[in-house]
């Protein structure tokens, strides 16, 4: 069974919790671009991602496409099943965090 829109929205809002404006200057990075796998043209997967994510959470909820659903729904995925991959030992300075991160999701905070 697939999940409403509706369902999207509040998951995508309760899972991604890092800001527009704190995603932007986390994707601005060195660490941010030296993260994931290639999408083919040199910039990772998730950081495409998350430069669409800050698009996503800039728009008001009426102005959301069924595209932008079913990125939102790619999100929450990807977030939960990484988050099931915690590595033992710090993560603050890890890549499976700044992975996490590049998909909107900070595990330190």
């Amino acid at each position: 069974m697939s999940k409403s829109n509706k369902d999207i929205y509040r998951e995508f809002y309760d899972t991604v919790n890092m800001a527009p404006s704190e995603l932007e200057d986390w994707l601005a990075t060195e660490k941010s671009k030296n993260v994931g796998q290639d999408s083919g043209d040199g910039e990772a997967i998730g950081h495409k991602s998350g430069k669409r994510i800050v698009s996503i959470k800039k728009k008001k909820k009426d102005g959301l496409t069924e595209d932008d659903y079913g990125h939102m729904n790619k999100v929450i995925g990807y977030i939960n099943r990484h988050k099931a991959q915690k590595p033992d030992g710090k993560i603050e300075d890890s890549n499976w965090r700044y992975s996490l991160k590049n998909w909107g999701y900070d595990p330190c905070k």
